[in-house]
């Protein structure tokens, strides 16, 4: 009985019933709980609040004996036990009973000095709350300016009526619980009788009368979709047993009946004579089938010899055309890009490859000096010599290739003691190709591949393949350079627009560079990618490209500016975007100058984007730009010290900066040796601090600080520009 299924079920889900029901009632008791305390401390906030202004309507109108007549028509409601004012030290000020004022609290908190508003769990049914009340501008004739809090105010209300109310929803849930799982432990009671238990006592009824041989009898039970389909199952099997067992039985008869027949021998000495002469006829078939066999297996020799000349050319054709497809391959995958980095990674990597090279590098050849610089080793885990340069010896692979600008094969370099068996890159060469990299007749390097990965030796075929495949590099990183070089005066053209507005304004000279530097040690700080930290370079170079078109007196105007001169000044990173949006290689340069002036909450300008919308890399110039313009010397205003910046950057995170990039930027100002000396003037300090920053801003940065100096001692000439500019505006 134990052991019914039955049992185990309703068991089961008894146990299954409880558990859920009861954690049900348990979790909704305590959330029920909560609720009620938020209540009473949501309500104590609200009353501590309204009283705090009485307090202060009553004192600004000199009627401080007003405030115990309001504590005591407070405390006359039922639930507030008690309202009073204490000190610091627990000294009770004011209170609704009037014999407390001057005694001093017991259970007092050390901590409610601390928080503006504190509220205690309850205790004994009461929910005691505090809340500081400060001193205030009116408040100064009565109390001294210097003290910041007048004191606290204490209220305790009663919980009894909570309590009760949580008591009778704790009493209606364990009863409603209960009745639930009786009333589901018979409905599944019923459920089990009907539906299961009752038709398996049918069919196993009927399986006994099958059992004794009644084949015909069949059983209908509709009680559900499952039970009938078990039974008609069933009755599908019963028939399919009885048709086995006259299958069975007739198959006897048959085999009776063929044992009868055996007892003919005469008939079987017949057959077997039959059996005999198409014997012999089978035998002279074959002999004649051998004869052509042998006339097959000729024309088969004929087939084969054909076979191998076809094989030898497929293999060549299969040869010429992996080659293609490599080089196809190859095409596609320089041709997507234009960084010339990326370039020569790409080309090498892909290259090795396809020869299975163990080592290969890139060599770039400056005619003007006799030195070679090597890029992009692969295969070699030893730092390059030297940052990578290289002299021009006789003896050398590469000096070989670029002084007869033609391909090199060295199979064994054993057999060719011309050359040398260790690289001055470090590592032994066994088996070398190498190919000039020549667009026309001008050559910019070479292409090398060393030692193959299987220890074979490269052949000519190979040396054929790796010198299309420098042919077609040579063409593209050729275009990548043009086109590196146009991105740089591109650059160094704007740069010197923006330079133009730094060389007018002695408040604002320099100010890029030392936003660049900023974005970047922030940016290296968060370890951004390459592509992103160029990004932000330019950004940063260009962000105040817009001024270009405001007017020069606005940008120096000392006065306090009207609310048109705002509006036309935050004009400027729209401006700036209208002026590089021809450049299509500066997109997200361009969204980024567009949003260096938006604040985290939205409530920038000119969009008022919100920080969903920004790029990380305009949160990153927002903080870098107003570092620097707060500790900078400015028409209206001087620097701020470097400690008064870092507090409003802290001050304003997560409203006007990304609350989670302003403590990465402070810790980066106050690492060790990064700030300069605090007593030192805000000038100093700023000089200081951009002496500390690495100076590795990049090769654009470096340029377009050049050309900025050129265009500071051309002032009549930026000025025509940008006069140029404001009327192109």
């Amino acid at each position: 009985m134990v052991n019914s299924l039955k049992i185990k079920i309703l068991a089961l889900v008894t146990l299954i019933l409880i558990l859920v029901i009861s954690s049900v009632s348990y979790m909704n008791y305590v959330q029920q709980k909560e609720m009620l305390h938020e209540i009473a401390n949501r309500n104590t906030s609200v009353l501590v609040e309204t009283i705090k202004s009485s307090i202060g309507n009553a004192m600004l109108s000199g009627r401080s004996d007003e405030v115990g007549n309001i504590f005591r028509r407070i405390k006359s409601r039922e639930l507030v036990k008690s309202i009073r004012i204490v000190d610091t030290n627990g000294i009770i000020l004011n209170s609704a009973d009037p014999t407390e004022i001057g005694t001093r609290t017991v259970e007092a908190p050390q901590h409610r000095a601390t928080s503006p508003n504190l509220n205690l769990l309850p205790d004994d049914g009461l929910f005691i709350s505090y809340a500081k009340i400060f001193n205030a501008p009116q408040c100064y004739q009565c109390h001294p300016a210097g003290q910041e809090t007048l004191g606290l105010l204490e209220i305790r209300l009663s919980l009894d009526y909570l309590s009760n109310f949580l008591n009778r929803e704790r009493n209606t849930a364990v009863a409603s619980s209960a009745t639930l799982i009786i009333l589901t432990f018979v409905t599944i009671c019923a459920l089990l009788y009907l539906y299961v238990d009752r038709p398996i006592r049918r069919l196993v009824a009927y399986m006994e009368q099958v059992e004794q041989g009644d084949f015909d009898h069949r059983v209908q039970i509709t009680s559900s979709v499952e039970m009938k389909s078990l039974s008609e199952s069933f009755n599908r099997m019963v028939v399919r047993l009885k048709a086995m067992m006259e299958r069975t039985i007739s198959h006897e008869r048959e085999l009776a009946r063929a044992q009868e027949k055996l007892s003919f021998h005469r008939e079987t000495h017949l057959m077997n004579g039959r059996l005999e002469e198409q014997i012999r006829e089978i035998e002279n078939l074959n002999i004649t089938l051998e004869e052509r066999i042998e006339e097959i297996e000729e024309a088969n020799y004929k087939i084969a010899d054909l076979a191998g000349e076809l094989e030898d050319k497929n293999t060549n054709l299969e040869k010429a055309v992996a080659k293609l497809s490599t080089l196809y391959r190859l095409g596609l995958a320089i041709n997507s890009t234009m960084e010339v980095e990326s370039l020569y990674h790409l080309v090498v990597k892909t290259t090795m490859e396809t020869l299975q090279a163990q080592i290969g590098y890139i060599i770039l050849y400056d005619p003007n000096c006799e030195v070679l610089r090597v890029t992009n080793l692969i295969g070699l885990n030893d730092p390059l010599p030297s940052e990578g340069k290289v002299p021009m010896k006789e003896t050398g692979v590469s000096t070989w290739v670029i002084s007869n600008r033609k391909p090199l094969l060295i199979s064994d370099i054993n057999q060719n003691p011309e050359f040398d068996r260790f690289s001055l890159l470090g590592y032994e060469r066994k088996t070398v190709i190498c190919a000039p990299l020549m667009v026309k007749d001008e050559i910019i390097g070479t292409l090398t591949m060393v030692n193959k990965a299987d220890s074979t030796t490269y052949n000519h075929e190979e040396l054929e393949l790796l010198s299309t495949i420098a042919a077609q590099a040579s063409i593209a990183i050729k275009n990548a350079m043009l086109y590196d070089e146009q991105q740089r005066t591109y650059l160094n053209t704007i740069q010197a627009l923006v330079s133009a507005i730094e060389a007018s304004d002695s408040y604002t000279r320099g100010h890029s560079e030392r936003v660049t530097k900023f974005s970047l040690a922030l940016a290296r700080k968060l370890e951004l990618p390459q592509d992103r930290l160029k990004v932000i370079e330019r950004a940063a170079i260009l962000h105040d490209i817009g001024k270009i078109g405001i007017d020069l007196s606005l940008l120096h105007k000392e006065a306090n500016l009207t609310e048109a001169d705002v509006e036309e000044l935050q004009q400027h990173p729209n401006i700036g975007m209208r002026i590089l949006e021809p450049i299509e290689f500066l997109h997200d340069v361009r969204l980024c100058i567009g949003q260096h002036h938006e604040r985290y909450d939205g409530l920038g300008y000119p969009n008022q984007l919100t920080a969903d919308d920004l790029l990380l890399e305009s949160r990153i110039l927002a903080i870098a730009d107003s570092f620097d313009a707060m500790t900078s010397d400015r028409p209206y205003r001087k620097a701020l010290g470097v400690d008064l910046a870092i507090q409003e950057l802290a001050e304003n995170a997560g409203t006007q900066f990304d609350p989670v990039l302003v403590p990465i930027f402070i810790d980066l100002l106050k690492t060790p040796n990064f700030l300069p000396d605090r007593h030192a003037t805000p000038a100093q300090q700023r000089e200081a601090v951009l002496a500390a920053l690495p100076d590795d801003s990049g090769e654009e940065t470096l340029v377009a600080q050049l050309a900025a100096e050129r265009v500071r001692k051309q002032h009549s000439t930026i000025i025509y520009h940008s006069r140029i500019a404001q009327g192109a505006e």
